[in-house]
């Protein structure tokens, strides 16, 4: 069916209504960072959690989970504290999918170096944030490249480049959780306005934009994320990705099925 602009904004505010509550966020990488309260803990678990969240969703909270647990009550202090050559022997033996120990513990050797620069997670990336950029896309290329996990050209599956044209999902999935503040996302981080934000886009957002008229690309690609993201930018122009949360509960949850949801906005629209 084609959706005008009026059922869109509907079906997105009928969506957000239902979903964009704490009680969905189970089962979902988040919830982890709700298991700390220091915001310097939150940003490193984030990153982490966000880092790992491809495959089955079960597989990633099972390899957060194993993760954070070598890490104890403060992932800040244990990285703090323990060297390179230490981090490889605690987590030797550690798989999800195709990320291996080498990629999980340069990721962790990359925060070090940042922590050390720069303080925290946050300060690194606003050090690369500027005031007349559109979108947090340059000052994530900056992160990117301070974490330093590509600093020999070689490949690490948990962070992806972002000048490649990668649509960088997983990266765009951790700053809507450290930005954006309301009942789902924490906000850890104050100092970065929403409205700078770009749609994490993985191949299921991909074709839920589709079917709602968002984009008529082909590819789930960098260019296609910002593309969707003006799209959203329009009904939402300080907030565009207010409504991610909400449209990949579609799916997830067997009560979300987006061609029945999208009918029914659309009978209550013309009644």
């Amino acid at each position: 069916m084609t959706v005008s602009d009026t059922l869109r904004k509907a079906f997105l505010r009928e969506t957000f209504d239902r979903f964009h509550h704490p009680e969905y966020i189970s089962p979902d990488p988040l919830e982890f960072v709700y298991r700390y309260e220091d915001p310097l803990d939150q940003e490193i678990v984030g990153l982490l959690a966000s880092a790992l969240a491809y495959g089955r969703v079960a597989q990633v909270l099972k390899s957060v989970d194993k993760v954070l647990g070598k890490m104890g009550r403060s992932p800040r202090a244990f990285l703090g504290n323990t060297r390179e050559p230490a981090l490889r022997e605690v987590f030797r033996g550690f798989r999800h999918r195709f990320t291996t120990e080498c990629e999980l513990v340069d990721l962790f050797v990359g925060i070090q170096g940042v922590l050390r620069r720069h303080g925290s997670l946050q300060a690194c990336f606003l050090s690369g944030l500027r005031a007349g950029d559109d979108t947090v896309g340059p000052a994530l290329c900056a992160f990117v490249s301070e974490l330093n996990v590509h600093g020999d050209g070689g490949y690490n599956s948990l962070i992806p480049v972002p000048e490649k044209n990668s649509a960088c999902k997983r990266l765009h999935l951790y700053l809507r959780w450290m930005v954006r503040s309301d009942a789902v996302d924490p906000g850890v981080w104050a100092d970065v306005s929403p409205e700078r934000l770009i749609v994490p886009l993985d191949t299921h957002m991909f074709r839920t934009c589709r079917s709602l008229g968002m984009t008529s690309r082909k590819q789930a690609d960098g260019k296609t994320a910002l593309e969707i993201t003006s799209a959203f930018r329009e009904i939402e122009p300080g907030d565009p990705v207010r409504y991610d949360f909400s449209l990949t509960r579609i799916g997830i949850r067997r009560e979300g099925d987006l061609s029945r949801m999208i009918e029914s906005c659309a009978c209550v629209h013309r009644a």
